[in-house]
């Protein structure tokens, strides 16, 4: 088992900045891919970024690239994401996941993961 637990959420206005944070505990941290997602109200649960294990290779949907910037502390078990240039469609509660080895064609889809935590709102006022 890996639990996850998202902070840093909150409040922010439009060309703001927001870092997420996602502790891990259980399991060894560097076995998983880590991810992150983010629902908004009516929508899907969409992926963000998702960084690899041990080599760190990050890939990110087109809508945050350039502005958003996933990375990884090994040992201190968690994973981050830096979010710059807020735009208020950024509002969402976003998600970290933890992927158990790597595989690139299910790492932008929710069924690739099998742990995730609770979520951390983020909203971004006009």
């Amino acid at each position: 088992q890996v639990q996850l637990a998202e902070s840093g959420g909150g409040l922010v206005q439009a060309g703001g900045s927001l870092r997420l944070s996602c502790v891990a505990s259980g399991r060894t941290f560097s076995n998983y891919a880590m991810g992150w997602f983010r629902q908004a109200p009516g929508k899907e649960r969409e992926f963000v970024a998702v960084i690899t294990g041990s080599v760190s290779v990050t890939y990110y949907t087109d809508s945050v690239k350039g502005r958003f910037t996933i990375s990884r502390d090994n040992a201190k078990t968690t994973v981050y994401l830096q979010m710059n240039s807020l735009k208020p469609e950024d509002t969402a509660v976003y998600y970290c996941a933890a992927k158990a080895g790597w595989s690139y064609s299910d790492s932008y889809f929710r069924s690739g993961y099998n742990y995730w935590g609770q979520g951390t709102q983020v909203t971004v006022s006009s």
